[in-house]
């Protein structure tokens, strides 16, 4: 049985080496229990449609089945070394020879699509539950920590007193807002491809409600041009995974530094620690470093997924389909990594409180309240008091005065030279570097103050387990499909 009249030559030995036979590996091992669960799902419609007797279709879903177990090759006389032509020659070698109809009004394109869609619901799906697992440990490690001072950097210069806590739930926001990304993504994953056919449609009266239900989605494609041109899934889920690559990044440069023994803010168990071959008082955290050069990975392959669709006609192109979608596995793994790496180690380090609050004493962070407490203590309008301030903070330096230390006349002096009288000033500088009164003293809601963090982690915690209930429930759902299809069978030929 040939599969064309229009060529008449296997391919070639070239092209099977080079493009057929590694193509056929890869979707022999990522996709074909979905093409299989597809062809069965045909059969249904068969069924339907009058075109096939359930009996008959029955027999041919078992020889679906069994490809399973037995397995398919690559072979370019015999099926072009095309996992669909496999499939199909393998059903059509078995004892139950096909219905006549079997495969009319077919196309590959919707149903490479619907196989790649199908997979790549699984990888987002494991995705986001890896993310959610991530973020669920920063906002455990943001709770625990919420009262211990540290300080906050701006131009990598320290600046304001702020919490462990206060910073790591910077982090559980960020992976929020990366789920809730997830989260419409998974709308253009959950519409189903099949029936769109090689382009514009199918000629037969396909049930594509059905088959997109019985398949787990939760709709048809609603445009069959867009349902096998488009993998604009794959670009919507890298974007979100790049972008989250990108602030992934940030935090552990930041962790990388609060590790460093100029810092010293954070330690590792040795079981996450490295060493020097040849400096032996050293001790390194490579953990952090293979984190965030993975998270590079998350950026160049959403690159690469856009590059490969870049100025292709919109329609059904391999090098759309396939070519630009071909380290969309890599993407994937690089986020299960960094985000598995990562919760480990927001999972097992300690927070050197000792460390962070002796960077916090020696630094003047509190003159931002200084210059508040001139304004509206004292009468100072707010630049005269930001000068005054910054005056301040720069004769204590030269002085080598503690900001635990005040120096009230000093202050006055100062004040004075500028215009202004300050009464109390012992009292504003005594109030404006305590270290713990710079945490309460923030106020508005989202600040650093260890009741509004706390309160902000609250409403943390209360998505992520909406999010995790969400993402178990479409795990639960994708993962029955296939026994779904199966039962269906069976109560089709009874």
């Amino acid at each position: 049985m040939t599969l064309s009249g229009r060529i008449a030559a296997e391919p070639a030995r070239l092209w099977h080496d080079e493009v057929l036979a590694p193509q056929f590996g890869y979707e022999v091992v990522h996709l074909l229990p979905w093409y299989l669960a597809i062809e069965k799902v045909l059969l249904l419609e068969y069924v339907r449609m009058e075109l096939a007797d359930p009996v008959h279709a029955g027999a041919l879903a078992a020889r679906l089945t069994d490809i399973q177990a037995t397995g398919i090759t690559p072979d370019p006389a015999e099926n072009m070394s095309d996992v669909a032509f496999a499939v199909e020659r393998y059903v059509a070698s078995g004892p139950v020879p096909p219905f006549p109809a079997w495969h009319v009004d077919r196309s590959r394109n919707d149903l490479q699509a619907c196989a790649q869609l199908l997979w790549g619901r699984d990888q987002l799906i494991a995705s986001a539950q890896a993310l959610h697992a991530l973020g669920v440990a920063a906002a455990r490690l943001a709770r625990s920590s919420a009262a211990i001072a540290m300080p906050g950097h701006t131009h990598l210069q320290a600046a304001q007193v702020i919490t462990p806590g206060f910073y790591f739930a910077a982090m559980s926001e960020e992976i929020l807002r990366t789920l809730r990304r997830l989260d419409f993504s998974f709308g253009e994953v959950d519409q189903c491809p099949l029936g769109a056919g090689a382009m514009a449609g199918q000629e037969l009266d396909w049930d594509r409600e059905r088959m997109a239900r019985l398949l787990g989605f939760s709709e048809p494609a609603p445009h069959a041009l867009v349902a096998v041109a488009s993998r604009g899934w794959a670009l919507s889920v890298a974007g979100d995974l790049s972008a989250f690559g990108v602030v992934l990044s940030r935090f552990v440069t930041d962790l990388m530094m609060w590790g460093s023994s100029e810092f010293g803010y954070i330690d590792l168990p040795d079981e996450l620690s490295g060493i020097s071959s040849a400096m032996p008082q050293k001790r390194n955290f490579p953990v952090l470093e293979r984190v965030r050069g993975r998270s590079a990975h998350l950026v160049s392959l959403a690159l690469d997924i856009a590059l490969g669709q870049r100025s292709t006609p919109y329609s059904n192109m391999v090098e759309v389909s396939k070519e630009s979608c071909a380290h969309l596995l890599q993407l994937f793994d690089a986020l299960r990594s960094v985000t598995t790496l990562l919760a480990a180690v927001l999972g097992s380090l300690t927070l050197r409180a000792d460390r962070m609050r002796a960077a916090c004493e020696r630094e003047y962070l509190g003159a931002f309240t200084l210059a508040n407490l001139l304004t509206m203590r004292a009468g100072l309008p707010w630049r005269s008091a930001q000068v005054v301030a910054g005056r301040y903070v720069v004769a204590a330096i030269e002085r080598r005065l503690a900001p635990s230390a005040p120096d009230g006349e000093l202050l006055a002096e100062l004040a004075a030279a500028a215009g202004h009288q300050v009464a109390s000033p012992a009292e504003l500088l005594t109030e404006a570097f305590d270290v713990d009164a710079a945490l309460t003293v923030k106020r508005s809601a989202g600040s650093a103050n260890p009741v509004a963090v706390t309160d902000l982690l609250a409403a943390h915690e209360a998505e992520y387990a909406q999010a995790g209930a969400r993402w178990s429930a479409r795990h639960t759902a994708a993962r029955d499909a296939i026994t779904a299809i199966d039962a269906a069978f069976e109560k089709s030929t009874t």
